[in-house]
């Protein structure tokens, strides 16, 4: 794929605004901020049904969604909702768990150097391990796991300072990472801070991805509900609320309270 020359679109869904573009597009925007000496930091981060269901639930986490230089929409909730609320189906599937490797194999022998925050301490510790046997052509710059209290972060925030990795990837889960990047990333000196959710999950071997076949017919959901069971009320409550907001969003009269 070549990026594209079309113009960007970005569509609200439930008052988060989303990037509608290729994966190809995605890469070249974010390998453009890799790059920029400039001193600023951008913020990228992906949302599905339940980030969405967290800002419909919380006015200050959709302010922090709206901090980020770049939404994506990731899976199959925010793909329904996009033809449901503006009759588009979306150009790909932008997630992390694919955007982050492919970027890594488009970037290899740039120069370019990443730090890992998140997960426990032996999920740091082996997606650290993972990366750097993985993806040639990049220097892991250091990784800490993401139990921080405000001593650990200063700690932290120090050791990103001191590296000068141009990309920093946060594990945290949502909304933590989100918050986390928003409240950080001005004194970090990183060109992109991205929230990458579970992917230090599978790169550290706790848990395995869905088969293509799988992925492409929109059921990665269902892969993840059977190996992390503990995460069915998000699956199985918060999809069919999801599904509500949305249908509440096109016809609802007015302002509403699920927004």
């Amino acid at each position: 794929m070549t990026p594209s020359d079309v113009a960007p679109t970005e569509l609200d869904i439930l008052g988060v605004a989303i990037r509608d573009c290729r994966m190809a597009d995605a890469l070249a925007l974010v390998a453009r901020w890799l790059g920029d000496t400039s001193g600023r930091s951008r913020a990228v981060f992906f949302v599905n049904a339940h980030t969405l269901n967290l800002a419909c639930d919380d006015a200050s986490f959709r302010a922090v969604l709206g901090t980020a230089d770049v939404v994506f929409g990731d899976g199959t909730g925010v793909r329904w909702a996009a033809r449901f609320l503006h009759g588009v189906r979306l150009a790909d599937n932008v997630n992390g768990t694919d955007l982050v490797p492919a970027l890594f194999a488009a970037e290899a022998g740039h120069g370019f150097r990443y730090y890992l925050l998140g997960g426990t301490p032996e999920q740091s510790d082996r997606a650290a391990v993972h990366a750097a046997r993985t993806f040639e052509g990049w220097t892991l710059a250091g990784h800490h796991h993401g139990y921080l209290d405000d001593a650990a972060t200063e700690r932290v925030i120090a050791q990103i300072q001191a590296a000068k990795p141009h990309l920093l990837l946060v594990g945290m889960g949502n909304p933590f990472q989100e918050r986390w990047i928003a409240a950080h990333r001005d004194r970090l000196g990183v060109p992109v801070c991205m929230g990458t959710g579970g992917l230090f999950t599978y790169w550290s071997g706790h848990l395995d991805r869905a088969p293509a076949w799988v992925r492409r017919i929109g059921f990665e959901w269902l892969h993840l509900l059977i190996r992390q069971p503990a995460k069915g009320r998000r699956y199985l409550l918060g999809n069919p609320f999801f599904l509500a907001r949305l249908a509440r969003r096109r016809w609802g009269p007015g302002p509403s309270p699920l927004r």
